[in-house]
């Protein structure tokens, strides 16, 4: 089946919508939640699986419904159809602050892999599929980069990343060690591995994990400055804590309360 070709424009700067224009007939897939608006005359759907066409029968839309399922995505895509006589356009927002990057299936080789909380759209056609990471350590250590979506045509797909966006081109034998959590894309032929941090002290204090990625070309990987996993875990440890009573901006109680529960435990001091 051919890929719809259709246009854009992205608007904001720190919190991003895209904006996707339907010549008749045309038709773009979103994940669940992510519209924002549309034009009168556009048809809205949800089907089961990921919305391509490209699955044949039940058997086939229940594999593609079990890929997204896998990846923690829901069941079903919605689709959206131009059933208009003229051009139509339909918006899809960014879940939390970052940017929106277009990515043209087409000139990346057909095949990218992303996050599986990255996606946010794409024209009809392109095909929403899953990437096991094949080696062993990468399994168990990976974390966010062990399932990634795979995506899939020659059309136009829009990923999200959070904060700030850096796009790296890789030469061959050039490697990267990068947080997990910020990898957000990046094109099949990028060796993806995971790597000890090297140190115990580091591992367990130094704020960032006992495994790094290591991304090694040649290829291109797109990283994030601000996961949501981490973005998360900030609001969570900020938040008042059940049965605690509220804890102000600038409170030293939690942080003295904090560092005698840890002095006591270092230096024997529960005996």
């Amino acid at each position: 089946m051919a890929m719809d070709v259709v246009d854009y424009e992205i608007k904001g700067s720190e919190m991003q919508f895209v904006e996707v224009e339907l010549d008749p007939g045309e038709a773009a897939i979103g994940e669940a939640g992510s519209m924002m608006f549309m034009d009168g005359g556009i048809d809205m759907d949800t089907v089961f699986g990921d919305g391509s066409q490209q699955q044949g029968g039940f058997f086939g839309k229940l594999m593609g419904a079990g890929k997204r399922l896998i990846t923690g995505e829901s069941l079903f895509t919605t689709v959206y159809t131009n059933q208009g006589s003229g051009k139509k356009r339909v918006a899809f927002a960014a879940p939390y602050p970052g940017k929106i990057i277009p990515m043209d299936l087409a000139q990346l080789g057909g095949t990218l892999l992303c996050q599986k909380d990255s996606f946010l759209c794409a024209a009809r056609g392109v095909s929403l599929g899953i990437g096991f990471q094949r080696k062993l350590g990468v399994g168990f250590f990976g974390g966010e980069g062990f399932i990634m979506q795979k995506l899939e045509g020659d059309g136009l797909a829009f990923v999200h990343a959070g904060g700030t966006l850096l796009r790296r081109d890789l030469q061959a034998g050039e490697a990267l060690m990068v947080d997990t959590g910020c990898v957000v894309a990046y094109t099949p032929n990028v060796d993806f591995d995971i790597q000890y941090v090297g140190k115990i002290k580091t591992a367990l204090f130094g704020g960032e994990g006992i495994f790094l990625a290591r991304l090694s070309g040649p290829g291109t990987v797109w990283l994030q400055s601000l996961p949501f996993s981490r973005l998360a875990s900030r609001i969570f440890a900020a938040a008042p804590q059940t049965g605690g009573g509220g804890r102000g901006e600038g409170s030293l109680l939690p942080g003295v309360a904090g560092a005698g529960l840890l002095g006591g435990i270092l230096g024997g001091d529960n005996e």
